[in-house]
């Protein structure tokens, strides 16, 4: 799925590591996504962890798909800051899941994020249409 994925791999969005429910990705803050503050537009913290999100629930076959997702914002990220996005499966039940996402600059927190997932038929996004 993430090979396809032609946003996320055009921000530089690299996928380090994936298994059974987890990724794990690296996204480095261009000055193109910095807002009138001098921070990370929260926007693309949110693309981030919404694409680690994307990666672990779609590790089990299944076209899986956003249900829903919030972010709470913890601390701001900077130009030239080098994030990381941790998914983690809390649990799955029926086609749906609930996954939660760390977005770290080292060891600080930057943001949470938490997505609930809904398999749908099909093996690829465009034999669901």
């Amino acid at each position: 799925m993430f090979a396809a994925d032609e946003a996320s791999r055009a921000l530089g969005i690299e996928l380090l590591e994936q298994g059974e429910g987890t990724a794990v990705l690296r996204m480095t803050v261009t000055p193109a996504m910095v807002n009138g503050h001098g921070i990370a537009h929260g926007g693309y913290l949110f693309l981030l962890a919404d694409t680690a999100f994307a990666c672990a629930c779609n590790s089990h076959g299944p076209v899986t798909v956003a249900a829903a997702a919030d972010i709470d914002f913890v601390a701001p990220a900077y130009e030239g800051d080098a994030l990381v996005a941790t998914a983690r499966e809390r649990t799955r039940f029926g086609r749906s899941g609930i996954y939660d996402v760390s977005v770290l600059r080292g060891d600080e927190v930057i943001a949470e994020f938490r997505g609930r997932s809904r398999s749908i038929r099909g093996t690829t996004t465009k034999e669901s249409r």
